[in-house]
């Protein structure tokens, strides 16, 4: 009989907010986010810590613009996969209309349809959700070797 081979233990560390449906909501989001993935061993101001910051800036902009309901919050949960080295943010609003993949081509200064999230997550995406709405959800590399 074979013996058994050790495996290598995954970890995946979560966190999970809920979130006003304002500027304020989005501004603190950003900030948390940040926070939490330097308590994890992603340094502030560092180019993973830095992509994340802007996918998670970019998604909770949309959720308080497009995906708003009044008197609904959004919500962000962020998932650190040790072993894949990835980042998993998704936010998750009320709202039911689903959003576009951007077309490319957008002028700089045109409001929407740049694909940032696009530009920076190795993969996104849109999920349905046990409650009204939807979940925008995308992976980003944890480590500058990945980026």
């Amino acid at each position: 009989m074979p013996s058994p081979q050790a495996q290598e233990a995954v970890t995946v560390r979560v966190f999970t907010q809920r979130f006003s449906a304002t500027r304020r909501g989005a501004r603190l989001a950003r900030r948390l986010a940040t926070q939490q993935l330097d308590a994890w061993g992603i340094p502030y101001g560092s180019e993973p810590s830095d992509a994340a910051a802007l996918v998670v800036a970019e998604l909770a902009a949309n959720a308080v613009l497009h995906g708003r309901v009044p008197g609904r919050d959004f919500g962000l949960r962020l998932a650190y996969n040790t072993a894949k080295g990835l980042v998993r943010i998704e936010v998750s609003d009320t709202h039911s209309a689903m959003p576009a993949r951007a077309p490319r081509g957008a002028a700089p200064d045109e409001e929407r349809g740049r694909g940032l999230v696009d530009a920076i997550a190795v993969q996104w995406g849109i999920s349905g959700r046990s409650g009204p709405g939807k979940t925008v959800w995308a992976y980003v590399p944890a480590s500058r070797e990945e980026v």
